[in-house]
C-alpha cells in the first residue's frame, strides 16, 4: 500500500522520540474527550432505584420515574442527597468530573470564582462553573475546530495550489492575483462582519478561518507540482496515453503530499490559536460555549482568582507544545536531504 520511501519516513518518524511520544499524548487525549460525557457530566452514568437500572447519562428520564412529584428534568445531585431515595434502596454512580460544564453552582459559599476545593479541583469560574469540566470539553472543542479547518484548508490548498502549477500559463497568473487580493482582506473585520449579519456560530467561523487557512498551503503545493509535473515518469505517463486527470490524481498528486503532511500539525497549531483568540477578544463562540479564550478572558478579569488563567493558559501551552513536537518530527522525518543520506 506504502512504498518503501514512504515507510523508511514514517519509522525515521517513529525513531523520534519526542514526536512519536507527543503524537501518541495529542492522539490519546482527543480520543478521551471525545466521550467527555462519560468523564464529565451532570448526569449518572448509572442510576438504580427499585430493582430498576436506568442510564441517565444517555437517555432523558422524567422526575417521577424516581420517585419524585415534578416529570421535569431530575436534579440528580440533589437527588442524591435525598433520603427518601437513599431509603428506598436507591444508587448513583456519577462520572469521575460530576459536574457539566454549562452547571452553575451557585449554592456555594461565597461570590464566584471560587477556589479550588475537593469538590471542583481546579476552582469555578465567574458564573460558579467548573473549570475542570469547561477545559475538558473545551480541549475537545478546540481539537474538532482545528481538524475541520486543517481538512478544508488542505483541500483549498490541494485543489487550488495543484491546479495552478499543473496548468501553469494563465490559470497560474489569474490564480496568484486572486490569492494576492484575498490575503489582503483583514481576517478580524471579515470575522466581525459576518458574525453580526450571520451570528456566531462553530460552522461560520470553521468556514471563515478555513477561507484563508489554505493559502499558506497552496504555494507548497504549486511548487510542488511545477516541480513534479516536468519529471521523466510524468511524460512518460503522457507518452503511454494516460488522460491528465489520472495522471494528476494518481502519480503527481500522492508525491506532493509530503508538505501537507509537515505542515498540518502547525495547522492544528494555528486552528487552536485562532479560535482561543477570537474567544479571548469576543468575536468566537456565542457562551455559553466551553472556551479556553474565555476562561483566559476570565483569567484576565479576575485577576484574584489566578486559577482561572494558570489552567486556561496551562492546557494550552501543552497542547500547543504537543502538536509542535509532532510537526518538528514530520518535518525531519520527511526531509529530502534525510532521504538521500538513506540512499
Amino acid at each position: 500500500m506504502f512504498s518503501d520511501l514512504t515507510r523508511a519516513r514514517f519509522r525515521r518518524f517513529r525513531s523520534i522520540r519526542r514526536a512519536w511520544f507527543s503524537l501518541l499524548v495529542l492522539s490519546g487525549l482527543f480520543v478521551l474527550s471525545l466521550f467527555s460525557e462519560l468523564l464529565s457530566n451532570d448526569r449518572p452514568l448509572l442510576l438504580g432505584y427499585k430493582g430498576g437500572v436506568y442510564a441517565p447519562a444517555f437517555k432523558f428520564y422524567p422526575g417521577t420515574a424516581f420517585g419524585l412529584e415534578q416529570g421535569t428534568q431530575v436534579d440528580y445531585h440533589a437527588l442524591d442527597e435525598d433520603p427518601a431515595f437513599a431509603a428506598s434502596g436507591g444508587w448513583i454512580l456519577f462520572p469521575p468530573v460530576k459536574w457539566g460544564p454549562y452547571r452553575a453552582h451557585l449554592d456555594l459559599e461565597g461570590n464566584p470564582p471560587h477556589a479550588p476545593s475537593r469538590a471542583h479541583w481546579l476552582g469555578t469560574d465567574n458564573t460558579a462553573r467548573d473549570v475542570l469540566s469547561r477545559l475538558l470539553y473545551g480541549f475537545r472543542l478546540c481539537m474538532a475546530f482545528a481538524l475541520l479547518i486543517a481538512l478544508l484548508a488542505v483541500s483549498l490548498g490541494i485543489l487550488i495550489g495543484g491546479l495552478q502549477g499543473w496548468l501553469g500559463g494563465r490559470t497560474d497568473i489569474v490564480g496568484q492575483r486572486f490569492i494576492e487580493i484575498w490575503s489582503a482582506l483583514p481576517f478580524l473585520y471579515v470575522v466581525i462582519l459576518l458574525g453580526a449579519i450571520y451570528g456566531r456560530s462553530f460552522a461560520l467561523l470553521v468556514g471563515v478561518v478555513a477561507l484563508f487557512e489554505w493559502i499558506g498551503l497552496s504555494y507548497y503545493l504549486r511548487a510542488e507540482f511545477y516541480r513534479l509535473k516536468g519529471l521523466n515518469y510524468v511524460k512518460a505517463a503522457r507518452a503511454l496515453g494516460i488522460p491528465e486527470w489520472r495522471i494528476f490524481l494518481r502519480h503527481v498528486l500522492p508525491n506532493a503530499l509530503t508538505p501537507v503532511i509537515t505542515l498540518l500539525p502547525f495547522m492544528l497549531v494555528s486552528g487552536i490559536s485562532a479560535l482561543t483568540s477570537l474567544d479571548f477578544l469576543g468575536f468566537g463562540l456565542q457562551p455559553p460555549a466551553p472556551s479556553w479564550g474565555e476562561l483566559l478572558r476570565q483569567g484576565l478579569d479576575n485577576l484574584q482568582a489566578p486559577w482561572l488563567a494558570v489552567t486556561s493558559v496551562t492546557a494550552l501551552f501543552i497542547t500547543l507544545l504537543l502538536a509542535t513536537f509532532v510537526g518538528e518530527g514530520l518535518r525531519e522525518a520527511f526531509d529530502p536531504k534525510a532521504d538521500a543520506r538513506v540512499e
